[in-house]
């Protein structure tokens, strides 16, 4: 077995171990109760997110967009501004995980023909939603990225404050989180 081979033995194996010691620091992470996929639908901006190394390179303007295709699956379409003014984008796929309201998704931005590797899907859950669909909290069972998206460029305050407040009762360590500029 060749290096590469290797390691993607050691990856597969140590993975769940790993969820499971993470997660439980918190506790099991929740989600939230159900979710109506075709309302979650649309455009939604990045107001703010853990650092991640997929994302270095934007500085403003990022958004995902989400369309409803024919088999079930989601197109995801994530768009970001870069330092040069340029626009970068990323297109994949999500699938829901359990029933059809279920708020437990699996995305993935490698080409189709991967798409049976198991690794090459992240877990995608939403962990907080107000009740109009405007303001959301998506992560995965470690916590180890968060993101949270609006509908609308600028968010109120005392909703983003209220939000802040669940997710780190929720386990989420806060100072991790940085704002995401959108506009300009």
């Amino acid at each position: 077995m060749n290096f590469l081979g290797r390691m993607l033995v050691v990856w597969c194996v140590a993975l769940p171990g790993m969820s499971a010691v993470a997660a439980s620091d918190s506790g099991p992470l929740q989600t939230i109760e159900s979710l109506d996929v075709p309302r979650y639908m649309g455009t939604w901006y990045e107001v703010a997110k853990y650092p991640n190394r997929f994302q270095k390179q934007c500085v403003r303007n990022t958004t995902a967009q989400y369309a409803l295709q024919k088999d079930g699956t989601l197109k995801v379409l994530n768009r970001c501004q870069l330092a040069s003014g340029d626009m970068d984008e990323a297109e994949g796929q999500a699938r829901q995980i359990g029933g059809m309201k279920s708020p437990k998704l699996e995305v993935r931005f490698a080409p189709a023909w991967l798409s049976w590797l198991p690794m090459v899907w992240g877990d995608y859950w939403v962990v907080d939603l107000d009740s109009d669909y405007q303001l959301v909290a998506v992560s995965e069972p470690k916590r180890e990225f968060l993101w949270v998206l609006a509908r609308t460029q600028q968010v109120d305050k005392a909703k983003y404050d209220a939000l802040l407040h669940r997710l780190k009762a929720r386990g989420f360590d806060l100072s991790r989180l940085e704002l995401s500029p959108q506009g300009g």
